[in-house]
C-alpha cells in the first residue's frame, strides 16, 4: 500500500509519536515527501534552479501576423502537459525577447482552475513567449533533469501538494515563492535521467496511439461519407448479374444508386414521449447510481424496455437536438424531461447500427430555428439500399472500423494506467532501474 498516507496521521492523541507503527523497509528512510531510498535527497525546487522562478510577460494575445513571436498561455497547454493550442496566437511587445522559453524550461500555471498544470518546452514547438499567468522554472541540469521534474509534476503526490497550497480565499493560486518551496525527491542525476527516459518512452507510446486513433477516426468518417451516400459501393453490390456497373438516379438529395431509395425517418422509427417516469430533482439525489438524461439530448434510439423509470436493454442512441450530434449510450438511464423522445426501430430488418450511422450522417439543418421538432425530424429523408443484405454489409464494415478504434482506445487507457503505476513506483524509489 501507500505508506505516505499512514505516516501523515502518525501522531497519537497524547502527543507521543507513533512513527514506529509505519514499517520502513530496509534501505529506505522517512522524509517530508514520504518514504524514499536512503541514497536519495529531498530538496526544495528553488535550490535546484539556475535562477529564481520567473513570471511571464503581462501582455495581451494578438493575431499571429508578420514576424510576431508565438505566445503560450495556460489554455494552450493540454491536460497531459503538451503545447496544443486551439488557435496559435502572437504577442506584440518590445520586451517579449526576455520571455523566450529555452530547452529544459518548464512553465507552471499559477492561478485559476488550471493551477499546477505544467509544460516542458520542446524545441519542435518553435519559439514560444510565455504569458503572465505562467511561471518559468529553469532546472540546473547538473542537479535536476528537466524531464524528471516534468514527470514528477504529473504525480498524485505533486497534485496533493497543489491542492493544499492553492487553497486561498477566492481564486486558487500558487506564486513563484511557493513553487520554489516544492520538495522534490531526488536520486542522483544519472538515476533521474534513467527514470525520465523510461517514463518518456511510455509517453511517446501514448502519443503514437493517440495519433493512430485520430487517423483511424478520419478514415472511418471518410468511409462513412462514401458508403452511406452510395458514392462508393461495396464490390459485391456495385455490378449487375451480367457484370455491368450499376447506374445512378437523380433525387432531391442528389445522385443515389439506381437500386437505392429515399426513406423518411418516420418509416424507420416510431417514437414515444415518456411522461409516466419523469424524474424530479430529489429523486436524482437519492439514487445517484443511474444517470439522468435531460432535454438537451432529445432523441433516444434503442430497444428500450423500462421498469421503474429506468430505460435499458441496449443499444441506445442519443440524438442531441441542440448540437445535432448522435452518440451511443451503453448504460441504463432515467429521463428528466418530457421533451425527451424515445425512438424505436419500426422493423428489425434494417440494422439498428445502420440507422445510427444514418442519423449521425444526416444534415439536420431544418427550418431556421434551433430546435428540431419531432415532426420535422421524422420527415427527414435518408438514402437507403433496397437490399437488406447490402444494408447489413455496410453496417458491418463501419461497425468493424468502430470496434478497431475502441480496441485501440482501450489499449490507450491501459497504457495510461501502466504509466501511472510506473510513476508511482519509479518516482518514489520503490522500483529502481539499473543504470
Amino acid at each position: 500500500g501507500d505508506v505516505k498516507s499512514e505516516s501523515t496521521s502518525a501522531s497519537a492523541s497524547d502527543g507521543s509519536s507513533v512513527m514506529s507503527e509505519v514499517k520502513i523497509p530496509e534501505g529506505f528512510k522517512q522524509t517530508e515527501v514520504g518514504i524514499i531510498p536512503k541514497d536519495w535527497e529531498v530538496e526544495p525546487l528553488k535550490s535546484l534552479l539556475k535562477e529564481p522562478p520567473k513570471y511571464g510577460i503581462n501582455a495581451a494575445a494578438v493575431p499571429l501576423t508578420g514576424n510576431l513571436p508565438v505566445y503560450i498561455r495556460i489554455t494552450d497547454i493540454s491536460e497531459d502537459g503538451y503545447y496544443s493550442p486551439e488557435k496559435v496566437v502572437g504577442v506584440n511587445n518590445p520586451f517579449s525577447s526576455s520571455y523566450i522559453l529555452n530547452e529544459g524550461d518548464i512553465v507552471l500555471a499559477r492561478t485559476g482552475a488550471s493551477v499546477g498544470k505544467s509544460y516542458l518546452y520542446r524545441k519542435e514547438d518553435g519559439t514560444l513567449i510565455y504569458a503572465g499567468f505562467l511561471i518559468k522554472v529553469s532546472p540546473d541540469k547538473r542537479l535536476l533533469n528537466s524531464k524528471y521534474l516534468h514527470q514528477y509534476l504529473k504525480t498524485e503526490q505533486y497534485w496533493a501538494w497543489v491542492i493544499v497550497n492553492s487553497m486561498r480565499s477566492g481564486q486558487p493560486g500558487i506564486n513563484g515563492n511557493e513553487y520554489g518551496r516544492l520538495l522534490i525527491p531526488l536520486p542522483s542525476i544519472e538515476e533521474q535521467t534513467a527514470i525520465a527516459t523510461a517514463l518518456s518512452d511510455v509517453d511517446e507510446l501514448i502519443q503514437s496511439l493517440e495519433k493512430l486513433i485520430a487517423k483511424k477516426e478520419v478514415i472511418k468518417t471518410g468511409t462513412m461519407q462514401q458508403l452511406l451516400t452510395g458514392k462508393t459501393r461495396l464490390p459485391e453490390f456495385a455490378t449487375h448479374d451480367d457484370g455491368s456497373p450499376k447506374g445512378f438516379k437523380q433525387t432531391e438529395l442528389g445522385r443515389i444508386p439506381e437500386d437505392w431509395d429515399l426513406v423518411e425517418l418516420r418509416d424507420l422509427l416510431s417514437y414515444e414521449q415518456p411522461t409516466k417516469y419523469i424524474i424530479n430533482g430529489n429523486e436524482f439525489l437519492e439514487d445517484g447510481t443511474t444517470p439522468i438524461l435531460t432535454a438537451g439530448k432529445s432523441f433516444i434510439l434503442g430497444y428500450t424496455e423500462e421498469t421503474h423509470g429506468i430505460y435499458r436493454n441496449l443499444p441506445t442512441i442519443i440524438f442531441d437536438d441542440f448540437t445535432t450530434a448522435t452518440q451511443f449510450v451503453n448504460f441504463p438511464f432515467k429521463v428528466k424531461s418530457s421533451a425527451m423522445k424515445i425512438l424505436k426501430p419500426k422493423s428489425t430488418s434494417v440494422p439498428i447500427q445502420l440507422i445510427y450511422l444514418l442519423l449521425s450522417n444526416i444534415d439536420y439543418k431544418v427550418g431556421d430555428h434551433k430546435r428540431h421538432w419531432i415532426s420535422e425530424f421524422s420527415s427527414l429523408k435518408v438514402r437507403l439500399p433496397n437490399s437488406s443484405i447490402e444494408q447489413t454489409a455496410i453496417a458491418t464494415v463501419l461497425s468493424d472500423m468502430d470496434t478497431e478504434i475502441q480496441v485501440l482506445q482501450q489499449r490507450l487507457e491501459k497504457t495510461k494506467d501502466i504509466k501511472q503505476g510506473m510513476m508511482q513506483q519509479l518516482l518514489t524509489g520503490k522500483l529502481r532501474l539499473a543504470h
